[in-house]
């Protein structure tokens, strides 16, 4: 029995989580900007301190955006990449145009401080991936090991977005065949499937579910109706969402996969993992053990930090992220 809690759909009204296997030849470590830029740890955790207390959102934005990068590509900021009259850049592809703003924000945030402490030093591929975790951490999520030394990338191309990000209505199979090709097995999916304990999605992407002659029967009834009310007029304000986790949306737990056994799914993605017999199982193990749920989501997300880095050889460290030192078309 769902209680009148789950009632608390909050809404906004905002402008907003190939692929290349680990690269071996690239070697990161903890303590790699321990010389050349000794403040980088302390910088990072200060700017993601103030930016998630003046917008809440950050965090979820962060690894969204974090997620979106490492699974196209490889984890070497090419999402961040601004398009120009040459070339149109991944964030502008269909897919990544909900990605929010605060998660380019913080970004440029602690590039500005240092490269006025270490100029030229630290990439951008590095303070994604270092700001993603210490937003985790903030707002109650586990603690990971991120290894530093990736470079950014010299491409970012809208085209090659669709079919390596998961969407909101993919099925298991679907999203499993993506993951699979980033070197993740089903459970780890899964797992990483747990940050939408956190963040929103727009009416648009789950409106399927609410309206027309195929709507989504599974949906708890009460839930549903919340939704229909707060999407009802989502074909021309755009930017309507509701929170991925109904329950405590502002905190990292293990309530989405709770939510998943009550109806409370807002994606179809989400619900899926529920429905399928080869991933259910896991949906209960992390609903009735947080701690579980902590532990394998950290070493996923230390895997998903490796995928694809790029090295000397084949990147750069950019002086501004969302352009590359060079025109490359």
């Amino acid at each position: 029995m769902v209680t009148s809690s789950f009632l608390n759909v909050f809404f906004l009204v905002i402008a907003f989580v190939p692929s290349i296997l680990s690269a071996p030849a690239t070697s990161l470590t903890k303590d790699y900007y321990q010389k050349t830029c000794p403040d980088f740890s302390k910088i990072v955790r200060e700017t993601v301190t103030t930016k998630q207390a003046q917008q809440p959102t950050t965090a979820a934005g962060t690894l969204r955006v974090f997620f979106h990068d490492c699974f196209l590509e490889g984890c070497d900021a090419s999402v961040l990449v601004a398009t120009n009259s040459f070339n149109q850049a991944e964030r502008d592809d269909e897919l990544n145009e909900s990605l929010p703003g605060d998660a380019f924000d913080i970004v440029t945030r602690i590039k500005t401080a240092l490269e006025l402490t270490c100029p030229g030093v630290v990439s951008c591929a590095d303070i994604l991936a270092q700001s993603t975790r210490d937003l985790i951490t903030i707002i109650g999520g586990p603690f990971y090991e991120v290894k530093l030394g990736r470079k950014d990338g010299f491409e970012s191309k809208a085209h090659k977005v669709r079919g390596n990000i998961p969407t909101a209505n993919h099925t298991v199979h679907d999203m499993m065949s993506i993951f699979k090709k980033n070197g993740f097995t089903l459970k780890e999916m899964v797992a990483l499937s747990g940050g939408h304990t956190v963040g929103f999605a727009h009416c648009i992407e789950f409106s399927n579910r609410l309206f027309g002659p195929r709507a989504d029967p599974e949906l708890d009834s009460r839930y549903a109706d919340r939704l229909k009310d707060l999407c009802k007029h989502y074909t021309v304000n755009k930017s309507m969402a509701a929170f991925l986790d109904p329950m405590t949306p502002g905190k990292f737990d293990n309530m989405y996969f709770k939510n998943l056994k009550r109806g409370l799914g807002l994606l179809a993605s989400d619900h899926a993992l529920f429905k399928d017999n080869g991933t259910r199982p896991f949906v209960d193990l992390y609903a009735d053990n947080q701690t579980a749920f902590f532990e394998d989501f950290a070493r996923a997300m230390e895997k998903l930090g490796m995928v694809g880095v790029k090295g000397d050889k084949d990147g750069e460290v950019r002086r501004k992220c969302d352009h590359f030192n060079k025109l490359n078309v």
